[in-house]
Order: C-alpha cells, then structure tokens, then sequence
C-alpha cells in the first residue's frame, strides 16, 4: 500500500470531486454559491440568554471571533457596514426549544440542533442577503441542569456558569473549518493542511468535510498526511464514499497481508458496502479469491483471522453472488465443527448464518 501512495492520492483527491452532496445546498443558485465561495467579511451577531435575562456576549463574541479570523476572515460587528454574510449565534442556559429537523444526510449528525435537549446549549447558523441558509448546528454542555451542575461547582450565578462551559465548547468545536467547507472554500482549508503546526485531528476533520468540495488542489498538501498509518483507517472509511473508483485502491490494500488486520478488515468491509450500492462485479473476485484460498487450511481457531474473515463473510452476503455458493457453505461446516464459542466466533457464524440467507433467498427468488 506504501509503495502506490501516489494511486492512493489519486482515488482519494476522487473524493473531493464529489458536488453539492448536501440535497440542503441544492436551493442555492449559481450566483449564491459564488458569493458564499468569496465570502470574507462577516458580521457576527451574538445573543446569550439565561433564566434571569440577557447574558455577557463578550466572552462569546470574542471567541468566535478569535477564531473566524484564525481562518483568515474579517469580523464586521456593525451591522450596518458592508458583509459578504451574517454569522448568528444564540446561547441559552436552557435552550427554548428547536424545530424538527429531517432525517438522514447531514441532519443526522451529532452537532445538528438536538430537539429533546432542553440544557445549556449554542445554536449557529449563517444568513445570506438577509435569508436563513437552513446551515444550522449546535453546541451543548455535558450537563443537562445548569442548576445542580453550577452547585457542584460551588458557583451562585448558573446563568453565568452556563454560558462558560458553552464557551468552552465553543472554544474546541471547529465550526470556522464548518462553515469553510460549507461555503466551498477549500484555499482556506488547504492552508491548514499544509501548516506542520496543524493537530493531526483537525487534520482529520478538514478530510471528512473537504468531501463536499470541487478540489482539484489538495494533491500536494496529501502525501505527508495519507502515508501517517494512524489516518489510514480513516482514509479508507472516505475512500469508499468514492463508488467504483475505490475498488482498486480497496482491492490493493485488502490483498496486502503485510497491512494490518484491522486495515485489511476495513478495506474488506468496504469493498462490500460499495459492491451492494453499485453492483460492480469487480468487487467479487478479490473478497472470494480470499475465502477459497483460506479454507483448507482452517482447522482451529488460530487458522483464522477473524477480523478479515468476518468482513469478508459479510461482504459476501452483500454481493450476493452465486460463485460464492459452495465456499460459504463449506465455511458454514468448518465454524460449526470447530469448538469455540468466544465473541469474534459468534460474530463469525451469525455473519455466515446471514451471508447463507442471502444466497438462499436469491435462489428463491430465481
């Protein structure tokens, strides 16, 4: 896998040709998404409320600030003066309450608005000429009663504790590499990749959400980045986001024992999530070319390895091939003859259990 680092690259820069995944951004017109991709003066509105009336904005406009300018943006705090777009935060000691959001996409992750949290949380979303965008996302403390936790802090003034801790959570939660992505502004994010002063995590959140983008530059900000083992388990995981044009890379890495087995797992489980949303029959050959060749000399549980195994299995049931037939069923025999019943064994015969379901009800089905 070292060795074709540069391939690697390749069908990794694949990733971020992706456009406009986001079926929230599909409203905007050419000419908005131009603007959003130039903003660079923003004006920042900031409202903190706690159970006693209006909270200090300071502290909190002063960090976001801080921290938008850290990406190379102008902060506008007169809302009369000219801005690109309007950046609205409101914190809450106990937050009012949110709308329902939709399901699935981006809607589902963990700093979208949370409609049954009712504790101390921030609540950000930009507007552009004047008009709420949809790009909302939330910030919450780790307690729910802002009460009882400031006792426990021996703090009187919860509203003043409240709004802190949001601060805090402000403080770690990238929200300017967020909004970057959002806006299509891969220069900005490239810089960060490229900085040797960067946090390998923020590394990491800028790759998840550069996927979104139309980059065509990141190929010289990457080959430090992608040959670091500890990302690789995350490179795989967007590779395969790519389709068919991960195969190969998926391919090379799953048949590379000199990889580790948890890699090798992973490139497995790929292969099989993209072979069941696509269809394409190249995926089969490496995934069953490992299966048969494994099988005569399974005898005990140290013959197996059952990470790469396990995946493979289930990878199988996805691809739902009909050579795979007489391997599985002969893998059905072996891990019911073989005396073990610990957990990665389990996990091993429900996999084949469900993997033989598959294939019989394809033959039904025909």
């Amino acid at each position: 896998m070292r060795g074709s680092i540069s391939f690697f690259i390749c069908v990794f820069i694949s990733l971020f040709l992706l456009s406009d995944v986001s079926a929230r951004r599909s409203h905007f017109t050419q000419e908005q998404k131009s603007q959003l991709t130039k903003v660079t003066d923003i004006y920042v509105k900031v409202l903190a409320l706690t159970e006693r009336g209006r909270g200090d904005t300071a502290p909190l406009l002063a960090l976001i600030s801080r921290r938008l300018q850290e990406m190379g943006y102008t902060i506008i705090t007169d809302r009369k003066q000219p801005h690109d777009v309007e950046f609205r935060v409101k914190c809450e000691e106990r937050k009012k309450g949110t709308r329902t959001t939709t399901s699935g996409g981006d809607n589902d992750h963990i700093d979208n608005p949370a409609r049954l949290w009712k504790g101390p949380a921030c609540i950000m979303g930009y507007y552009l000429e004047g008009r709420d965008t949809g790009w909302h996302k939330e910030v919450r403390t780790d307690f729910e009663n802002a009460d009882a936790a400031a006792k426990a802090a021996n703090i009187k003034k919860t509203g003043a504790y409240a709004l802190d801790q949001l601060r805090l959570k402000l403080e770690n939660y990238d929200f300017p590499i967020k909004l970057a992505a959002e806006w299509g502004q891969d220069f900005r994010l490239l810089a960060l990749l490229k900085d040797a002063k960067t946090p390998k995590k923020k590394k990491l959140m800028i790759l998840s959400v550069m996927t979104t983008l139309q980059s065509h530059d990141a190929l010289p900000y990457l080959q430090d980045i992608l040959q670091d083992k500890e990302m690789t388990l995350d490179a795989i995981s967007a590779v395969i986001t790519t389709g068919s044009d991960g195969i190969p890379l998926l391919s090379e890495i799953f048949n590379n024992p000199q990889e580790p087995s948890n890699v090798r797992a992973a490139a497995a489980e790929g292969l099989g999530k993209i072979g069941a949303a696509t269809g394409d029959p190249n995926i089969t050959p490496p995934i069953l070319n490992y299966l048969e060749v494994n099988l005569p000399t399974m005898k005990t549980s140290a013959d197996i390895d059952f990470p790469v195994l396990t995946e493979v299995v289930w990878s199988l049931g996805k691809l739902r091939s009909e050579d795979s037939i007489p391997p599985i069923r002969k893998l059905e025999e072996i891990v019911w003859l073989i005396y073990d019943n610990s957990d990665q064994m389990k996990e091993l015969r429900d996999a084949v259990n469900w993997t033989v379901k598959q294939i019989d009800m394809d033959g039904q089905i025909q």
